[in-house]
Order: C-alpha cells, then sequence, then structure tokens
C-alpha cells in the first residue's frame, strides 16, 4: 500500500470545496467512502459504524445521482428538505447527512484517542470517543449494541501495523485529525441554524 491508509482521504480533502469555498456533495461523499476501509480495519467492533455510515452515503449519493446540476452543494439537499418539510423524516438526506457527520465525528475522536493515549487499549480509546461523540443521540438499546461491540476492538499494537502501510502513520493520523474536522463542524453548524443538529435515534 502506498502510504498509509489515511493518504487517499487526505487527498480526497484538497478537493471538497469549491473554489468560492462551498462545500461539495461529491468530493465530500467521496472521502467518506474512502473512510470506510479504514473502519474496516477494526473488524467487528465496528460493523454498526460502518453499516451506518455505508447506509448514509448512499442515501446522500442516491439523490445526488438524481440531479448532478443541481445537488453539486451538499447543502442543496437540506435546503429543498427544509422547503418541502420533510428534513426530519428518519429517512431524509438532512437525517443521513446528520448522522454521517456524528460517525464521523467518532471515528476523528478515536483517532484522537490513539494519538493521545499511547497506553491506552483500543477497547478504552474507541468508548471514550463514544462516550464524547455518539452516545448522547443513541437511544438504550443502540447504546446496549455498541458498548458490547466495542468489546471486540481488535489489539492496538496489531491494528497500528495494519494501518500504517509504507507511510508515516501518526503523521497522517494527525493531518486526518486536523484536516476533516472543519468540514464536519461546517456540516453541524449549518445543520444548527434550521435547528436540525440535535435529532436523536
Amino acid at each position: 500500500m502506498e502510504g498509509s491508509v489515511f493518504t487517499p482521504s487526505l487527498e480526497g480533502m484538497k478537493h471538497i470545496k469549491s473554489p468560492e469555498g462551498e462545500m461539495l456533495a461529491k468530493p465530500f461523499l467521496d472521502v467518506c467512502k474512502l473512510i470506510l476501509p479504514v473502519i474496516d480495519k477494526f473488524g467487528s467492533a465496528m460493523t454498526l459504524v460502518k453499516s451506518d455510515v455505508g447506509g448514509n452515503i448512499s442515501r446522500l449519493e442516491k439523490k445526488y445521482e438524481t440531479n448532478p446540476t443541481k445537488y453539486k452543494f451538499l447543502y442543496n439537499m437540506v435546503k429543498e428538505e427544509v422547503e418541502c418539510q420533510t428534513a426530519t423524516g428518519s429517512s431524509s438526506c438532512t437525517n443521513g447527512l446528520l448522522w454521517l457527520t456524528r460517525a464521523m465525528d467518532f471515528i476523528v475522536e478515536l483517532f484522537r484517542n490513539l494519538l493521545s493515549h499511547p497506553d491506552w487499549t483500543m477497547t478504552e480509546c474507541c468508548t471514550d470517543s463514544y462516550g464524547k461523540t455518539l452516545k448522547k443521540f443513541h437511544g438504550w438499546l443502540a447504546s446496549s449494541s455498541f458498548t458490547v461491540a466495542m468489546k471486540l476492538a481488535p489489539d492496538r499494537k496489531k491494528f497500528m501495523e495494519v494501518i500504517a502501510g509504507s507511510g508515516d502513520v501518526n503523521a497522517d493520523m494527525e493531518k486526518f485529525c486536523s484536516t476533516f474536522p472543519p468540514f464536519l463542524v461546517e456540516n453541524h453548524k449549518f445543520l444548527a441554524n434550521f435547528g436540525l443538529d440535535d435529532m436523536k435515534a
């Protein structure tokens, strides 16, 4: 593997914004897709996250593909649903974007923990980042399933070897944790403008 497991998504992040600084739908979704192989490396501990992320990406992609010109900018999907009063529906693109962004917050926080706490086990890193991100939006059932899944997290040392490839994995992880979050913050801010950032599962 050329570079680390983060290399493709770091490359993709350069193209998320238009020259005018607007969030582009396809490049954003492509970057999220490039993070799926990273999530894969966690094995069964991340099955729930992976299917959730994959489902939300394909929901937004399907919408984008119906009219790539109209939905060139990611937030056009949300604006349209707000106007039609369908944004709060569980199968809306707004809901998809919200949960996709939250899952990415969790992934970023998890890698921050791996960088900041070299003494923590993978399960500790996962559980802590879950508590800081997704947990408050999950009901009891989702929360219980998640907590059980975290116990299946792989051995930390083996995991780091798997994701390293030929790159400097720690440098790439740091870069990922500093480059990706501003896009996620922007999503949250945009959704918060319409009072849509605190929807629960």
